[in-house]
């Protein structure tokens, strides 16, 4: 029979030598999964897909001069006189082959972080809601401004 340390491929700690903790608790936290709950804990969300009515109002594009030369961000190839593009609304373009898959995974340009429309309800509220929280921080930093200016 092996031992502990043969199929583990480690070996025992030394005289004197104290075990990692913070290891130990770093595979606590990802082994029983809280590490994947870490941004919900936060208030945070993660990203759904675009939505399939907003990829397919994505203009399509031939290749054109301006874009000669210039590489895909996502595959980071040079962009080739047959390739068909697609641009996103904030004016980036990719081989449509690069942005489709990256849509169907989350809703943002890979590049600016540009959000496309989503099919999940509580994602666009809490966007709304995420919006509505900056307009009152700035309005009220406005107010600060004009009192104490």
């Amino acid at each position: 029979m092996a031992s502990y340390f043969d199929e583990h491929d480690c070996e025992p700690l030394g005289p004197g030598e104290q075990p990692n903790h913070f290891l130990h608790l770093a595979r606590l936290l990802l082994d029983s999964g809280v590490a994947a709950l870490e941004g919900q804990m936060f208030g945070e969300k993660k990203a759904p897909p675009a939505s399939k009515e907003a990829v397919e109002q994505l203009p399509t594009y031939s290749l054109s001069g301006t874009d000669l030369g210039k590489p895909c961000p996502v595959c980071l190839l040079e962009f080739a006189p047959d390739d068909m593009l697609k641009a996103m609304p904030c004016k980036h373009r990719f081989h449509a082959s690069c942005i489709l898959p990256w849509l169907q995974q989350t809703n943002s340009c890979p590049v600016c972080r540009h959000e496309l429309p989503t099919d999940d309800t509580d994602y666009e509220e809490f966007k709304r809601q995420k919006g509505r929280a900056k307009d009152r921080e700035a309005r009220i930093e406005q107010l600060h401004d004009s009192m104490f200016g």
